[in-house]
């Protein structure tokens, strides 16, 4: 039986192992999939499983998506290009890093039939999955990107891969049609990100990366605000089939049992 895992820290919050496992299961597929809490001086050990065929592949969440590029043979060019892995898996003995988070965020935000060509976005955070959404916006053709974050140099630290990135200050609200909240604020229910929106005015979209709780508060104060507010289960589920398919040859269908599995 194949093992494969997610791994991150926090992870309690993670449904891949009940989407995973749903999956294998129909597709009758030898396998299980499980998470794990790690700390960063236990990845190369983990990693080193994959190598020795003890794990067939990893997903990746925060803090990770970074820290474990080091001990990769090998990115793909999305990889690469956001310094941001989200699956491995083992090809002719050589560990593969790739990130199909890129994938996941273009498929959700065209499911939400929301035009965001030539759209201004505002991110908060600078994580490891912003150099995702920065590489899909630009593929989308958006108009502008800013971004803010707590710790402002990490926000800079972005700007060597993506040149057009506006960086502010924590706590300035710029003009914007869509703001995502790629923060971890929010993961916990209580959680509220202290910042003022009441004059970003209507019909702007609201995206949280977030996908459990299915509904933060920052998903809350859009929607009180008249804007159309979108968590990140699509996502997730798109981003999660990518990785199934490059682990096991098999596409699966996303349906209405899936959205239901999740809620």
């Amino acid at each position: 039986m194949k093992k494969f895992l997610v791994i991150g820290n926090p992870i309690e919050h993670s449904l891949s192992p009940k989407l995973h496992n749903y999956w294998i299961k129909i597709n009758n597929i030898d396998a299980i999939y499980d998470k794990k809490k790690l700390n960063e001086n236990e990845l190369e050990h983990l990693i080193l499983e994959i190598k020795n065929k003890k794990i067939a592949g990893i997903n990746v969440t925060v803090p990770f998506k970074k820290a474990v590029i080091p001990y990769l043979d090998r990115m793909s060019h999305e990889a690469e290009k956001t310094q941001s892995v989200n699956t491995i898996f083992l090809e002719n003995n050589n560990l593969i890093g790739h990130n199909t988070d890129i994938n996941g965020f273009q498929l959700a935000i065209k499911k939400l039939n929301f035009e965001i060509q030539n759209k201004k976005i505002f991110i908060l955070g600078a994580g490891g999955v912003v150099s995702s959404l920065v590489f899909a916006l630009n593929k989308m053709g958006v108009a502008g990107i800013t971004i803010t974050n707590r710790t402002k140099q990490n926000a800079e630290n972005l700007k060597k891969f993506f040149k057009n990135l506006k960086i502010i200050d924590w706590g300035e609200i710029p003009q914007f049609d869509v703001i995502i909240n790629a923060t971890s604020i929010g993961l916990n229910k209580n959680d509220n990100i202290k910042l003022d929106f009441t004059k970003v005015g209507k019909n702007k979209l609201f995206f949280d990366v977030i996908y459990n709780p299915k509904e933060t508060n920052f998903l809350k104060i859009g929607k009180q605000l008249g804007n159309q507010s979108e968590n990140g289960k699509l996502m997730f589920i798109y981003q999660a089939l990518s990785a199934f398919k490059l682990w096991h040859g098999i596409s699966p269908e996303i349906n209405e049992e899936i959205i239901k599995l999740l809620d």
